[in-house]
């Protein structure tokens, strides 16, 4: 009896919607690439302090715009700081303004659509309005906006950007409320005499966690994107901090004496952009029924 209880908890869990998706994303190979980037990327942010081989703010006049050699790999800027050490220092930077924006922007944005798609009615009309105005601005040009408004720092672009992520959470999951609300097994819990709370956090949004899990890994590289972008424009994290859009910026002046100085942290963007898309993308793939064999 228990051999056949082991085997039956077996079977169920190979047949499971979420096994099933882990193996659909097992076999996208773009998906493993994403994932392998980001992981590396992960533990240069983590093991920063230890693997890096200088200290990323230490100048040294002498060696400025040094080209890469066995004692410095990506080189040196233009105070002779060692680039390999500030990119993965940078690494920590980027990847937590990433995950700090996207967390405001979910936080803000999911229980709004939840509220929105379920209750309908003039709270559904006056929170979509809401929002057509703030799709209606493009996201950098109101990021910029914010943090103009806020003040110049890091913790002002994590704000800017977070804002920005919310009306596509509040679309995304009003969206699925609107589809998910309407199951019989909703109405059933209402019968039951379940409270419109309760309903919509045990019943409607963990239906709704698949959609919200591949656009919040797609915002992760839309918010490192943009806040690369506001570092370059010198509205983010301010100098000597090593972050890859500040780094950018200020290595462009040096783009034909010394490209290394802005090629690396130019491909250090691309490439941890890169890496959550393609997660993204496999994540998109792997939990959407429709493509269930």
């Amino acid at each position: 009896m228990v051999v056949d209880q082991e085997a039956a908890v077996t079977v169920s869990q190979k047949t499971s919607p979420f096994w099933d998706g882990i193996r659909r994303l097992k076999r996208n190979r773009m998906a493993m690439v994403g994932l392998v980037i980001i992981s590396i990327f992960v533990l240069c942010a983590v093991l920063a302090p230890w693997i890096a081989p200088h200290d990323p703010l230490d100048p040294s006049l002498p060696h400025t715009l040094q080209e890469p050699s066995p004692a410095n790999p990506l080189g040196r800027d233009e105070l002779g700081r060692d680039i390999l050490s500030r990119i993965l220092h940078g690494a920590r930077i980027s990847l937590s303004i990433g995950l700090i924006s996207v967390a405001i922007g979910a936080l803000i944005g999911v229980p709004i659509g939840a509220i929105s798609g379920y209750y309908g009615g003039k709270i559904d009309l006056i929170v979509q309005r809401l929002i057509d105005i703030m799709l209606a601005f493009p996201g950098i040009l109101m990021a910029i906006v914010i943090v103009s408004t806020l003040g110049v720092g890091l913790r002002n672009v994590m704000i800017a950007v977070g804002i920005v992520s919310i009306p596509i959470y509040v679309r995304l999951v009003r969206g699925s409320v609107l589809q998910v609300k309407e199951q019989e097994y909703i109405s059933s819990a209402r019968a039951l005499g379940s409270s419109n709370l309760r309903i919509i956090s045990r019943h409607i949004l963990p239906n709704c966690l698949g959609p919200i899990i591949v656009q919040s890994t797609l915002q992760i590289a839309t918010a490192i994107l943009w806040a690369s972008g506001l570092g370059f424009l010198g509205l983010g994290a301010q100098a000597p901090t090593p972050e890859w859009g500040t780094m950018l910026s200020r290595g462009r002046v040096f783009i034909r004496v010394a490209p290394h100085v802005t090629i690396v942290p130019g491909l250090a963007i691309l490439l941890s952009v890169m890496g959550f898309n393609l997660l993204g993308d496999g994540l998109r793939d792997a939990l959407d029924p429709r493509l269930k064999r």
